[in-house]
């Protein structure tokens, strides 16, 4: 293996191995090709292949494909350069056409091409190739990571460690496979906690226990509706007061009333609770607002605060660890400040993630928000724990994904419509049950979480840790017989210097090079299935067009 420059480790070579670089070993290159030439054969994307698995997960079919692409044949390693931390690496069991962001290695060279799809998949290597490349859309360039270092194997023992790998990372995909199955259905257990919390069911047999509660939902409800107005007439005044104005007659008629249970559900009952509940609103039992928005004029100031944004909002966590500052005024601060129990939202996120929700329990001091997120802010006597597994429930549901609006591939949750979603309210004491009750129940499900993340990192340091013994040599014996890599390595030099029949195809890429022309001038299909080793891999359209040619 080799350190992070790129330099062998100081250790012996192998019996029968040698070293080279990459670009020594192997060869890049394929022909471009017109998807109307390869109808029923599949078009590979970097979408269609999984990131550091070599598994391919799908494709479509090449005649759908407006632009070219570039030719594969079965044997061949396709290795993606787009991104390469993502390493993407397929070997080729099909023929058929990929994206110009792949390149090509042919099933030709130093190296096999199930032992070369390995030999790309090690840290090692993704390491040096990720360093090589810079920007936020990085690309790799084989006149560069064509200097990575390898150790080659004969060509027999290749076979024999590319098999045994299979059959290690058999077994290995096996346990990911099993851990998988239960990381899902842990995430399925804590929606249905959640679901159970917020319906009644988690805490039927403390209601049957306790009797009746001494404040119904339904009471509960006009005490909080009464501390709503209450809070907004505080917050009127002092605004009144604040500008040097006295309210005008028959401001408190300003109110603007909550909005009611049902606005969201399009004419559709609410599912029952049980009769101690009441179904209510966000609006109702919560101050919802939407964050600042950014703007140049906030970037510098007097008032700079930091604040939270969509990036800082995970499930039921707060990371500060990345986190920007713009200029807040004192009122705007009154107004965008944050206090231990709000529950923020994210507002914009992908469809999968929108509403996404945390409590803020005091980690960015002096902290405001920006208008990537929504705060809920419980008004009393409503518990804030509560209103989190309320969030935290409809999240999980995918209730906030049915109300988001959709602008390009962002989801939007909205203020307003988030203000508008319905809202389950048990009594205060059944809501201390609730959280006592979910609290023990995630706990048990985030510790054997926690332990599936631990199998599932102990197996990716396994497949390294495979691959590493596999390029060092000791995954498997070496047979003296075996033809030296050295000898192969020197033939392939010595075809390499022969004169060969120049390709004159447009998008022929020996070097990995970027190549983006679409189609071919008049013939290059011709130039193509003259060309030994490329002939193999037309289609048999152009076959028969370049026999019609020379007929001409």
């Amino acid at each position: 293996m080799t350190n992070s420059n790129g330099h062998h480790k100081a250790c012996p070579l192998p019996v029968g191995w040698a070293a080279c670089s990459l670009a020594d070993a192997v060869t890049p290159g394929r022909p471009r090709g017109n998807p109307a030439d390869f109808v029923g054969q599949p078009f590979i994307g970097l979408e269609h292949i999984e990131a550091h698995t070599t598994r391919m997960l799908g494709f479509v079919r090449a005649e759908t494909m407006r632009s070219s692409g570039v030719q594969f044949s079965a044997g061949d390693v396709l290795y993606g350069r787009m991104r390469p931390y993502l390493n993407k690496v397929w070997l080729a069991d099909r023929d058929g056409l990929c994206s110009g962001e792949f390149i090509v290695f042919p099933k030709t060279g130093a190296l096999r091409g199930a032992f070369l799809k390995y030999r790309l998949n090690a840290q090692d290597f993704v390491t040096f190739t990720d360093h090589a490349t810079t920007g936020d859309r990085p690309r790799a360039d084989f006149a560069d990571f064509g200097k990575f270092p390898v150790l080659v194997p004969p060509l027999a023992e290749q076979t024999r460690i590319a098999d045994r790998i299979d059959e290690l990372f058999t077994d290995l995909a096996a346990g990911v496979a099993a851990l998988e199955r239960v990381k899902r259905n842990l995430s399925r257990y804590r929606a249905a906690v959640l679901h159970a919390a917020v319906t009644g069911r988690l805490t039927e047999a403390w209601r049957k226990q306790n009797g009746p509660p001494d404040e119904p939902g339904p009471n509960l409800l006009e005490r909080i509706l009464t501390e709503r107005r209450r809070q907004w007439e505080q917050r009127t005044r002092a605004k009144y007061a604040r500008d040097g104005k006295q309210p005008p007659k028959n401001w408190r008629n300003r109110y603007p009333e909550p909005f009611q249970p049902g606005t969201l559900a399009h004419g559709a009952a609410l599912p029952s609770l049980p009769d101690t509940w009441c179904w209510t609103t966000h609006d109702q039992v919560g101050d919802v607002q939407l964050g600042r928005q950014r703007a140049p004029e906030h970037h510098t100031g007097s008032h700079m605060r930091p604040y939270l944004r969509v990036a800082n909002v995970y499930e039921d966590r707060i990371d500060t660890s990345d986190v920007l500052q713009m200029n807040f005024t004192p009122e705007e601060f009154e107004t965008y400040e944050l206090r231990h129990g709000d529950i923020l939202l994210n507002e914009g996120q992908s469809m999968e993630l929108v509403g996404r929700p945390a409590m803020y329990r005091g980690e960015l001091p002096g902290g405001c928000f920006q208008n990537t997120l929504v705060r809920q802010r419980a008004i009393t006597p409503l518990l804030p724990e509560y209103a989190l597994i309320v969030c935290l429930a409809q999240f999980r549901a995918g209730r906030f994904r049915k109300i988001a609006s959709i602008t390009t591939s962002i989801a939007h949750l909205g203020a307003q419509r988030f203000a508008a979603l319905e809202f389950p309210l048990p009594p205060v004491a059944e809501q201390e049950a609730i959280i006592d009750a979910v609290k023990e129940k995630l706990s048990l499900i985030d510790a054997l979480t926690l332990e599936v993340q631990r199998g599932l990192a102990r197996a990716a340091r396994m497949r390294q840790s495979i691959l590493k013994a596999a390029f060092e040599g000791k995954l498997v014996s070496q047979d003296p017989a075996d033809e030296p890599a050295s000898v192969l390595l020197e033939r392939i030099k010595q075809q390499a210097s022969e004169p060969t029949p120049k390709l004159n195809g447009p998008g022929h890429s020996a070097n990995g090079t970027d190549q983006r022309r679409r189609g071919r001038p008049p013939g290059s299909r011709k130039a193509i299935s003259e060309t030994p080793g490329v002939a193999a891999v037309a289609s048999p359209s152009v076959e028969r067009r370049s026999r019609k040619a020379k007929a001409r």
